[in-house]
């Protein structure tokens, strides 16, 4: 494994540890889920570029384009949740209550 794929690898495996093992902020959640998208969108461009052909080249936007969606997605629905319960915290959100 070449240290390129190491760094990116090892990038998207923190964002999934960090999602799984410290949701306590609906904030923290947001934040590891866009490393992790960051990571995928950078490695998926250098994947790209490594097989110089134009049918891999729109994969990277598309990804960057859904990534996108996703945060503004997360950043209402963070709002959203500010604004009913008063916190962003993970552990005071309920979908019974709702």
């Amino acid at each position: 494994m070449t240290p390129v794929h190491f760094s990116f690898s090892s990038a998207f495996i923190l964002g999934l540890m960090g999602l799984a093992f410290h949701r306590t902020h609906l904030l923290s959640a947001l934040l590891c889920l866009e490393g992790m998208m960051l990571s995928l969108f950078i490695a998926l461009a250098l994947w790209a570029l490594q097989f110089e052909t134009t049918s891999f080249s729109t994969a990277p936007m598309l990804l960057l384009a859904f990534s996108a969606c996703e945060a503004s997605t997360g950043l209402a629905l963070l709002v959203a949740t500010a604004r009913t319960h008063g916190t962003d915290r993970l552990q005071n959100l309920n979908l019974l209550q709702c």
